[in-house]
């Protein structure tokens, strides 16, 4: 998208702030292995209710577009379905924190869990949700494919399967035709 033209910020969540990245640390922190599903859910809101004020608003009110690693899809997919807190709950733990500011466009990477999970063991960035129950892993795999029907108007869903350069390039094409399209909708 740069290369189009674009002035584009990549940040990542939790984290994108100082208060975040220190919130992002509690959250993943293999230590923390008892944590309150709805603390975990606050938690979760409370560090992108910072990078929502702090980086993604003033960032598009400069015309600028935002690519975050994760955003609200993944507390409704992790807090919501796959720990039981129900869609309604996170919702509203999330409405103040983005105030608004959802995405354009979610890219959900369909890979199985077991895949997904080989592929992590495989880094140094094994963590307190990576060391979560295969049960676990099955259930916000299934929370991503409801989510993704249920906003298939922003949803690209992009197989995994691939190397990692096959997975970009795939992400990089559907994200072109994306832009492309909403491109031609201001033009008219």
């Amino acid at each position: 998208m740069k290369s189009m033209g674009n002035d584009v910020i990549l940040i990542r969540e939790p984290g994108g702030t100082k208060i975040g990245e220190q919130i992002r640390a509690i959250l993943l922190d293999a230590e923390n292995k008892g944590m309150d599903y709805y603390m975990e859910s606050c938690l979760y809101a409370a560090a992108r209710a910072q990078l929502v004020n702090n980086v993604i608003k003033p960032a598009l009110a400069e015309g600028k577009i935002v690519i975050c690693d994760r955003f609200v899809d993944s507390s409704y997919a992790y807090q919501a379905m796959a720990r039981g807190l129900g869609f309604e709950t996170v919702s509203g733990v999330n409405a103040q924190a983005v105030k608004g500011a959802m995405p354009d466009v979610t890219i959900f990477i369909d890979l199985s869990p077991e895949a997904g999970l080989a592929r992590r063991k495989n880094t140094d960035k094994f963590d307190r949700l990576d060391g979560e129950a295969l049960d676990f892993h099955k259930r916000v795999y299934a929370g991503y494919k409801e989510l993704s029907q249920m906003f298939s108007d922003r949803f690209l869903n992009i197989c995994g399967e691939g190397s990692e350069k096959e997975v970009f390039e795939a992400m990089v094409n559907e994200l072109r035709k994306r832009l492309s399209y909403i491109e031609k909708e201001v033009i008219l």
